[in-house]
Order: C-alpha cells, then sequence, then structure tokens
C-alpha cells in the first residue's frame, strides 16, 4: 500500500507495476531495488540502466543580476559557462560549509537552471532567495514542472539515439541541450552519478511514465537507489548528508577542483583562503578493507580509545569485489598506503587509504 504521507514522483505507478522494493527516502517513496542491486549494478557498468531521479530539485535563476548571485552563493566560477554547458558546484555558507552540491547549467545570457538534492530542495531556494534580496534577479522553484530520469550506461548513447532527434555524438560531457524523446519535449545533459557514460532526461511529468516504458522496451534495465548508491561511490563521487554537509568545505572534501578562489569574493572564500594556506585539518580519502568486514556511515576511526576520524560512506563494491569506503581522517594520517582503524560493531578492524576513484571506466 502507498503510504499517503510520502511525496511521489510521476513515475511511481509504473515503478509499482515493476515490482520495485519502494522506501521511504528522505520523504520520498522510491525503488531502492528491482531484481538486485547487484543486477542492476553490473547492467550500468556493461550495458544500460534506468534512473527515476525525479526527486531532485530544480530552480531557475534569471535576470540582470544572475550571474552575480550565482558567482557570490557558490565555489565555482559560474562565468566559465557559455550557452548549453553546466558544471558541477558547491552552494556554501559563510563558514565554507556545503549548503548543497548541484548541477548549475546555463541556458543563455543570465538564464540558468539549477538541479539540486531533493532533501535541499526547499533549503536551497530559500538560501538563494534571500541571498538574492535587493537585487535584480528571479530565483523561481520549479521542481513541480519536470521529472528526470537518468539513462546510465556504455550503450546509453546508442539507445537514446534510437529515440531522439539530437545528435549525441556531438553533446559532449556536461553539455545540454532541447531535444525530441520519443515526440516528447525535452531537456538532454550529458551527466550522470555512476562513473559511466550517460544522460539526464529532463521531461514534462505528465511524458515521463511513457518514456520510462520506451527505455524499458529497449532492454533497459530500471535500477533503483541501491545501485545508484554502489555505482556513485565506486566512482567517488559525493553523497550530501554522507559525504559532505554544512559542517565539511569543498578542500576537506578533496573537492578543491571546484574552488575557484581566483574569481573574486564568495561567500566562504575568506575561509577557503585560510585553509589552502594553512592546509585542512582534515582530508576525505578512500580506503578498502584490510580485514574483513563492511565500514558504514558513521563508524568511528579510532586509534587506541581516542576516535580521530569518521566514515562516510561504505559498501561491498560489487565491481571490485572488495569493501570500499570514504573517511575523513586527519591530515597527517591521510597518506595513501597508509593503515588505520575503524570500529565495526565494537571490533577493532583494519583498513588502508588508497587512491581513488575505485573506479575508471575505459574511453
Amino acid at each position: 500500500m502507498a503510504d499517503p504521507a510520502l511525496k511521489k514522483t510521476p513515475l511511481y505507478e509504473l515503478e509499482r507495476q515493476l515490482g520495485g522494493k519502494l522506501v521511504d527516502f528522505g520523504g520520498w517513496e522510491l525503488p531502492v531495488q528491482y531484481s538486485g542491486i547487484i543486477e542492476e549494478h553490473q547492467a550500468v557498468r556493461e550495458r544500460a540502466g534506468v534512473f527515476d531521479v525525479s526527486h531532485m530539485g530544480e530552480m531557475t535563476v534569471r535576470g540582470p543580476a544572475a550571474l552575480e548571485l550565482l558567482q557570490k552563493t557558490t565555489c565555482n566560477d559560474v562565468s566559465k559557462l557559455d550557452d548549453g554547458r553546466a558544471q558541477y558546484n558547491g552552494m556554501l555558507y559563510p563558514t565554507a560549509g556545503f549548503v548543497d552540491d548541484l548541477w548549475i547549467g546555463r541556458r543563455a545570457v543570465n538564464d540558468y537552471l539549477l538541479v539540486v538534492n531533493a532533501s535541499n530542495s526547499d533549503k536551497d531556494f530559500e538560501w538563494l532567495a534571500d541571498c538574492a534580496k535587493g537585487m535584480d534577479v528571479e530565483v523561481r522553484n520549479v521542481s513541480d514542472d519536470y521529472a528526470l530520469l537518468a539513462l546510465q550506461g556504455p550503450q546509453s548513447q546508442a539507445i537514446l539515439q534510437s529515440i531522439t532527434d539530437l545528435d549525441l555524438t556531438q553533446l559532449k560531457y556536461y553539455r545540454f541541450a532541447p531535444a525530441t524523446v520519443d515526440g516528447a519535449k525535452a531537456i538532454v545533459s550529458r551527466s550522470g552519478y555512476t562513473g559511466e557514460d550517460g544522460f539526464e532526461i529532463f521531461l514534462a511529468p505528465s511524458d515521463a511514465p511513457r518514456i520510462m516504458q520506451k527505455l524499458l522496451d529497449l532492454r533497459v534495465q530500471p535500477c533503483g537507489l541501491g545501485a545508484r548508491d554502489t555505482l556513485r561511490l565506486e566512482a567517488r563521487m559525493a553523497l550530501y548528508g554522507n559525504d559532505i554537509d554544512h559542517s565539511t568545505t569543498p578542500l576537506e572534501a578533496d573537492l578543491g577542483w571546484i574552488v575557484k578562489l581566483e574569481k573574486g569574493a564568495f561567500l566562504g572564500r575568506d575561509v577557503l583562503q585560510r585553509e589552502k594556506a594553512e592546509g585542512p585539518k582534515r582530508k576525505l580519502v578512500g580506503f578498502e578493507m584490510v580485514d574483513r568486514g563492511i565500514a558504514r556511515h558513521g563508524y568511528p576511526v579510532v586509534e587506541g580509545s581516542e576516535e580521530i576520524g569518521v566514515v562516510t560512506s561504505g559498501t561491498h563494491s560489487p565491481t571490485l569485489k572488495k569493501a570500499i569506503g570514504l573517511a575523513y581522517l586527519p591530515l597527517d594520517k591521510s597518506a595513501q598506503g597508509s593503515e588505520f582503524t575503524v570500529l565495526i560493531r565494537g571490533k577493532e578492524t583494519r583498513a588502508r587509504v588508497v587512491p581513488t576513484p575505485f573506479y575508471k571506466r575505459a574511453k
């Protein structure tokens, strides 16, 4: 039975009919799996899978001060975008902690589309609208206008090309364009959260079930949140609420590549300048288990009786066939090859710092 307290995406009925195991995910009723996490994970690594990510939030930022507002509130350089180009970015508090991590795409001069995490959608909108006070810019929450499908995997281009008029060979990574997908108006972005080639397809909510069914008819594997998490962790993509939040900075999270101190003033810039000069006190590192066991989110990293760090994400990697994870460690303990101790249900268990991403697709 549907839980009336939980929000539903436009694909809810289809997901129920497909036998998806539905769970409460941040107030949304979404499938954690269909046929099984490992099978879905492997389908994306080897062929193609489709995810319902319609719970993600969308906002538009438009007007003469649109660029100024986004430059002020984020750490990456939004001025580098031209029409049809997007970037991964961090919206920061003055403390340099994350309001959220997000996708920003420029549709035209002074016209931007933002995709934010579902659990942060209302908070992000209120924060951005508050920062926009007194500026000649309009911030709108347009989440209800879009459904979002993520088609991911090495065969995704060939599959999508068979039902779209957009020449996907010309759509480079983190570029997006208007398109028609099986007769439906859409925006297609070459991006994703799996480490594979793939596309995120923005659709009118009323068109989404038909397009999802069309992809299933083309032998695309329906995938749930479980596989999305194992895939993104293998690719070392951060998850808000686990690996990053209001208390972590981009430099601590090893996301220095999205910090453009030279672009000029932005919220948190002074903190990041100081942190870059002095070095962050802790760093998010990848690890694999040396001893048996899986280190999960929230498990403490210890040295003797002292807690010196924390695991933020952990799983058994279906691709690598080993237990992997991410953890915050003191900077002097974070060198590759260093071993450290995690308490797994109270038992001291050894892990080793390794290079990331854990998985990188062949080009």
